[in-house]
């Protein structure tokens, strides 16, 4: 990838030195032109294409921060693969409006006209 970014530059010195060395362009043309073509789309292209690899680096750092979270709150006589707190395996609501409208007993409460 940097290959292809050092050929861009030269290309890009190459054109703005053409310009300035050349009769009917100026010194600021040739700045403009090393920086709208050259050092701004380099610059967006390296980030670009760096995306994956920080994102990478990122979901490391987040696995590295979590199995040491993890190791230093595992508990005595604890599996390393179980939590120190499991979750809730029942199949039902752990309550609210839900289970007060299916239960029969209950009438629901009404506007009085």
């Amino acid at each position: 990838m940097y290959l292809v970014v050092i050929a861009w530059m030269y290309v890009v010195l190459m054109m703005s030195a053409a310009e300035a060395a050349s009769s009917n362009g100026t010194v600021l043309g040739a700045l403009v032109t090393l920086l709208l073509y050259g050092v701004g789309p380099v610059i967006l292209v390296v980030y670009l294409m760096g995306a994956p690899a920080r994102n990478k680096a990122i979901k490391k750092r987040e696995a590295e921060a979590r199995a040491s979270h993890l190791a230093s709150t595992r508990q005595v006589g604890v599996p390393a693969t179980a939590s120190a707190v499991e979750p809730d395996a029942g199949s039902h609501a752990p309550g609210g409006a839900e289970a007060v409208a299916s239960d029969t007993g209950i009438t629901p409460v009404r506007k009085e006209p």
